[in-house]
């Protein structure tokens, strides 16, 4: 006999994949998650057919596995002979009340609404917008994949940048160091931090090589996108930043 579909069974291949991963908190991301499982559980239930292992033996090494015929949670209750025949009809008539395209639809938005919440936990989520037309929820559906990942909880969370922990020990010379190196371009980090080091005695060690090697890459990279796109130098250097990211 096939093992049962437990709970946690479900947990990657309904939960995470609708809910994701992210961290919600409070009582707003409660209310929306209340109303994604509210959506979620209709639609699956009724719209979402699925395998169900029907036997399984082995031959040597090899595992035979065969399934029954894919078919939707409302689908098994009504074929099975044990369902009570009053819930059978309360389920019909349920049946006939749902639009799948609506309930998807309500399922984009709350998870839309629950990456907002979670990726500003400041508290400067977007407040509650109106649902989309249903006609234009379904137009949308036909082009929905030039955007990449439709989920809304299946994307990343965006990167936050990483700021600089400490005081910049440079900040005084960084104008001074740049004129040195445009003037002469061929210096090396290290020759260039003597130099400083020789007009500030004891202020800057030579622990900041590392720093000024950094500085001297930018400034590098800033010359060689001049002298290769010239007075479109910082588009290039715009576009080539963008695709980075």
């Amino acid at each position: 006999m096939p093992r049962l579909a437990f709970v946690e069974q479900k947990n990657g291949a309904v939960v995470r994949k609708i809910v994701g991963y992210r961290r919600f908190e409070g009582l707003q991301a409660t209310r929306e998650l209340a109303k994604l499982y509210s959506s979620m559980r209709l639609f699956i239930n009724f719209f979402q057919p699925s395998f169900k292992l029907k036997e399984k033996h082995r031959d040597g090494a090899r595992v035979v596995k065969r399934y029954h015929r894919p078919a939707t949670p409302y689908q098994r209750l009504l074929d099975d002979a044990r369902t009570p025949e009053d819930t059978r009809l309360r389920l019909k008539a349920m049946y006939l009340t749902l639009d799948p395209v609506r309930l998807l639809r309500d399922i984009r938005l709350a998870q839309e609404r629950l990456v907002d919440i979670a990726d500003k936990p400041d508290g400067s989520a977007a407040a509650d917008g109106e649902a989309l037309p249903l006609e234009d929820f379904l137009s949308g559906l036909r082009i929905a994949w030039r955007g990449g990942e439709v989920n809304p909880t299946a994307r990343p969370k965006p990167a936050v940048k990483r700021e600089r922990r400490r005081p910049d020990p440079l900040l005084a010379v960084t104008a001074e160091l740049e004129e040195w190196f445009e003037a002469e371009p061929w210096r090396t980090s290290r020759e260039l931090l003597e130099r400083l080091q020789v007009k500030y005695p004891g202020v800057y060690p030579d622990g900041l090589i590392r720093t000024v090697q950094r500085r001297m890459k930018i400034w590098r990279s800033t010359q060689a996108n001049a002298l290769v796109f010239g007075p479109f130098a910082d588009a290039a250097r715009t576009e080539i930043v963008e695709v980075a990211q």
